[in-house]
């Protein structure tokens, strides 16, 4: 009992650095940059082919009774307000409410230097959800709810044709669950004590993205569903698979980080054991 007392004692008294849980997080700025900046690539590359192809015949024209009655019940009659609040949530609100916090969690332990490698993996695992997002919409080439509502005529006449087919599933969704997720298993990884609140803020604003992409009428429930699942599978399986560190691993890690100075600062880079 003597001994329970001493060590609950000193675990009430230990200070915050002496019980910050260990950094777990690993990268390489000479794989994972090119693999980022490839990614990148990929998505704007299959954009374009896209836009090239014209019109595509759609191989998922039809819906079902679950699809349909979400749909009657949450598209808002102004769909163009809806299409811009979904870009607002996931391309606005999201990245700042995921870099606010994860920002918040490094500095109030002095680690501020480490958003930049943060940052990269997390832009990491949202290109490459974003790589598999477009590979699906491409092979399924399911039509848009606004669309399958529209005459065949009227289907050629939308402002994107070469966007008709590509609902299943929703790449917004995807993008903001890998984000709101890769940066809570980023910071997680990382030992944050405010790791939590990255978690919490960014998964608040993804969960409103499928909403506004459904109630703008560009998607089904099952669209957004399914994207929230696989962005959310990419943004923990990168980090968590691919960037975990071993509490025992040792050898040599490239690490990287911005330094303040009197009148900016400057980029450190090396190897570390």
């Amino acid at each position: 009992m003597r001994r329970l007392v001493l060590a609950l004692t000193a675990l009430i008294v230990t200070s915050p650095s002496e019980a910050r849980a260990e950094d777990l997080l690993k990268y390489d700025v000479r794989i994972d940059v090119p693999v980022t900046l490839l990614a990148t690539g990929g998505i704007v590359g299959s954009e374009l082919w896209r836009k090239s192809q014209g019109v595509n015949e759609c191989r998922w024209c039809g819906s079902n009774a679950l699809d349909e009655a979400v749909r009657e019940r949450w598209r808002w009659s102004d769909d163009h307000a809806a299409n811009w609040a979904s870009d607002i949530a996931g391309f606005g609100a999201l990245p700042l409410a995921a870099a606010g916090t994860m920002a918040f969690a490094a500095r109030r332990e002095e680690r501020l230097g480490e958003m930049l490698s943060n940052v990269l993996i997390v832009t990491e695992s949202t290109m490459l959800a974003g790589n598999l997002s477009q590979t699906v919409k491409i092979t399924v080439r399911r039509e848009r709810p606004f669309v399958h509502a529209l005459s065949q005529e009227d289907k050629a006449r939308t402002a994107k044709p070469h966007d008709n087919n590509a609902s299943f599933y929703s790449g917004h969704v995807s993008f903001a669950f890998a984000l709101a997720v890769s940066s809570g298993t980023v910071a997680t990884l990382r030992g944050y004590e405010a790791a939590p609140w990255v978690w919490g803020g960014g998964l608040a604003v993804a969960a409103s993205v499928p909403y506004f992409r459904m109630a703008a009428d560009r998607h089904y429930f099952t669209d957004g569903m399914a994207g929230a699942v696989v962005g959310s599978g990419v943004g923990f399986a990168v980090p968590y698979f691919f960037h975990r560190r071993r509490a025992d691993e040792t050898g040599p890690r490239m690490r990287i980080a911005f330094l303040p100075a009197p009148g900016g600062g400057r980029i450190s880079a090396g190897m570390t054991w």
